[in-house]
């Protein structure tokens, strides 16, 4: 599967994406932010993610920011898995690309391949040193739910406490003929 946003290119990972993926995760201030990536992250550890296969009901894309001077660059991952019996949105971003609206961005285009895939629900959380990361939810729709819980970094080797958030998708979702800008445009 393959997504568009308006500054965005998301795609699948293939194995050929490693250098690139190891390029950008390896750095200790984005993946202390992750609960599932070991620190260090090593060639192996990126060769392992970028074989990952698909799961048509939880994909994962790798973000790509296309240039037209050369192939698109590889910025980042966002993607939907499995939590227990929930479906969890999750993302990271290499660190040169913070603050630039790009997480929502590719959040917002996961949510929207979510409806569609027919998830009625997702839930998220950052950890509560990474305030940044609830910003971004909140801004792509989820709510805290008002818990926190204690969640193993594989990359801090400890249990570091994640404030959680969830999305409620059954809600209505705003359409084009919601939107002020599209009947502008019409």
């Amino acid at each position: 599967m393959f997504m568009r946003s308006e500054r965005l290119f998301l795609r699948p990972g293939w194995p050929e994406d490693w250098e690139e993926l190891h390029a950008r995760v390896a750095d200790e201030a984005v993946v202390k932010n992750l609960a599932k990536a070991p620190w260090p992250y090593t060639a192996d550890d990126a060769r392992w993610f970028a074989s990952q296969p698909q799961d048509q009901r939880l994909p994962h894309f790798f973000i790509t920011l296309p240039t037209s001077a050369e192939p698109a660059r590889l910025i980042g991952c966002v993607g939907l898995a499995q939590d227990g019996d929930a479906v969890e949105l999750g993302y990271w971003l290499a660190r040169e690309y913070w603050g630039r609206g790009y997480a929502s961005e590719a959040a917002s285009a996961v949510i929207s391949v979510a409806r569609v895939l027919g998830h009625k629900r997702l839930v998220a959380g950052h950890f509560a040193d990474n305030p940044a990361s609830g910003r971004v939810l909140r801004k792509v729709g989820f709510r805290s739910t008002g818990r926190v819980r204690q969640r193993f970094s594989l990359a801090r080797g400890t249990e570091v406490t994640s404030v959680e958030h969830e999305l409620d998708l059954a809600e209505p979702c705003r359409s084009d003929d919601d939107d002020p800008a599209m009947k502008r445009a019409a």
